[in-house]
């Protein structure tokens, strides 16, 4: 575990070193960057191993991950290097206008230390070198990194890695750095020099240090992604095996331990889709989970529901092991209590909940409150305009058809939704935008050239996308 006197060190050397990080070049950035991810790949075997002794996640989904994970870092290395991240925009003085406008410049810049806190079901992705800390470094922010105590062994590993990749980039030292412990999570979120917190978990523990971070005398800005149904709407015309088999391949899918599993699916009364999708899941097999803790939740927050709702599909809970559940009931239940029913459940398991008309389901989704995605299924011909904008209300990314799990990163990709899948709706943790969480705008009035950042000069000499007098200029 980190001392307090170590985090000390840590967060007084980051702070030091911000100013230093913030005058680099977004091209030497970017080749940070794609050193780190050179790293990673060149040690892909010895991570994995490692990876899939504390997590049991397999190889071959680890494998995956470590390619996703160096895949973000050189995507944000592009991002960057492209520019437009940094929104350069320029008003010309204009002594004519009323009131007389000066000459005005806003820019994007790195708001200073950001802090880090691993999440558990992707020790690659959304860990020591995952997205938050790809996209802080990207733009310029030293990054400490909370390890999650589900993977301590590969969060050093992967740190060491990092930080050699680093250094060997010319990086400053500082720049990045490990922290472990429970109550160094809560003293770093606390320490004044840090000025913005990520965070991937469970809805309380994000929630409390989203306080932490909200109540501190200079309160900061808190990312966290905290929990999410991921409502799914099957109209009675997109019933099918083939739907019913997609629905068991994406809610046990890693044990069901992804955030955007498939928890609630609405499904028309009386349509067979319950015997679809008993047939689809088999006879359900118990899989490790990633900690015995989860394994333990997950049990507990089964046995409530189950209290609840139907078991369609389901066999006894194993310590230390996710077992599929397959529950039911109806929307008339769930506008009785959303409480008790609409929560998640962190594990293989779906609730289906049987509307008799479209309305009634839209209904029930309204309560479900803000979710990171929701799915749409229909058939041609249905009429999915009024669905689409009402799936749109509650969450950040809609699906037309396809299932949640598995996020794309990419430029367009939004990772995020209203409370309580994320603290903040307006910005994404996967993708490209991800990186406007650790920039502020400045604007510079009636400067002289020569005091401009780059990106704010007539000539533009980083050969970056511009807004001038209104009118967006590419290079």
């Amino acid at each position: 575990m980190t001392t307090r006197a170590e985090l000390d060190t840590i967060v007084s050397t980051a702070s030091l070193v911000a100013p230093i990080v913030a005058s680099t070049t977004d091209i030497e950035r970017a080749l940070w960057l794609e050193a780190v991810a050179d790293a990673l790949d060149a040690r892909v075997d010895d991570l994995v191993a490692l990876a899939n002794e504390e997590s049991s996640l397999g190889v071959p989904r680890l494998t995956g991950e470590v390619a996703r994970t160096t895949g973000q870092l050189r995507l944000f290395a592009r991002v960057v290097r492209e520019g437009s991240y940094l929104d350069a925009t320029i008003d010309h003085a204009d002594p004519g206008s009323t009131p007389p406008s000066p000459d005005l410049r806003r820019v994007m810049r790195p708001l200073g230390p950001v802090a880090v806190f691993a999440a558990s079901n992707f020790p690659f992705a959304f860990s020591v070198a995952g997205g938050d800390t790809a996209s802080a470094l990207a733009v310029g922010c030293p990054v400490i990194v909370k390890a999650h105590p589900g993977h301590p062994r590969l969060s050093r590993l992967t740190a060491s890695i990092v930080t050699e990749a680093l250094r060997n980039a010319d990086a400053p030292d500082g720049v990045f750095a490990l922290v472990e412990g429970v109550e160094t999570g809560i003293d770093l979120v606390n320490s004044p020099a840090i000025e913005a917190v990520g965070f991937t978990g469970s809805l309380h523990g994000g929630r409390a240090l989203f306080d932490v971070a909200s109540s501190r005398p200079k309160p900061i800005p808190f990312y966290g992604e905290l929990g999410s149904l991921n409502p799914v709407l099957v109209t009675p015309a997109a019933v099918s095996a083939d739907l019913a088999a997609g629905l068991a391949g994406s809610f046990t899918l890693g044990v069901g331990q992804f955030c955007t599993k498939p928890g609630v699916v609405f499904v028309p009364q009386g349509a067979g889709f319950e015997a679809l999708l008993a047939d689809a899941v088999g006879t359900p097999q118990p899989a490790p989970m990633l900690t015995p803790g989860l394994a333990a939740t997950f049990a507990e927050g089964l046995e409530r529901l189950q209290q609840r709702a139907e078991t369609i599909v389901g066999a006894q809970q194993e310590p230390g092991s996710g077992t599929p559940v397959v529950l039911a009931t109806t929307v008339a239940d769930v506008l009785a209590d959303p409480e008790a029913l609409l929560v998640e459940c962190f594990g293989p398991t779906t609730l289906l909940v049987r509307y008799e008309s479209v309305d009634e389901a839209l209904a029930a989704i309204a309560v479900i409150g803000g979710t990171l995605t929701a799915t749409l299924h229909a058939a041609e011909g249905d009429d999915v305009a009024d669905l689409a904008d009402a799936l749109a209300r509650v969450s950040g990314r809609v699906l037309f058809g396809g299932w949640p799990t598995g996020v794309a990163v990419t430029w367009a990709q939004q990772h995020g939704g209203p409370w309580p899948s994320t603290t903040s709706p307006t910005h994404t943790s996967v993708g490209a935008a991800a990186v406007r969480r650790w920039v502020r705008p400045v604007a510079y009035q009636s400067a002289p050239s020569a005091v401009l950042p780059p990106a704010l000069r007539d000539e533009n000499p980083l050969g970056i996308p511009q807004r001038v007098d209104g009118v967006l200029t590419l290079p």
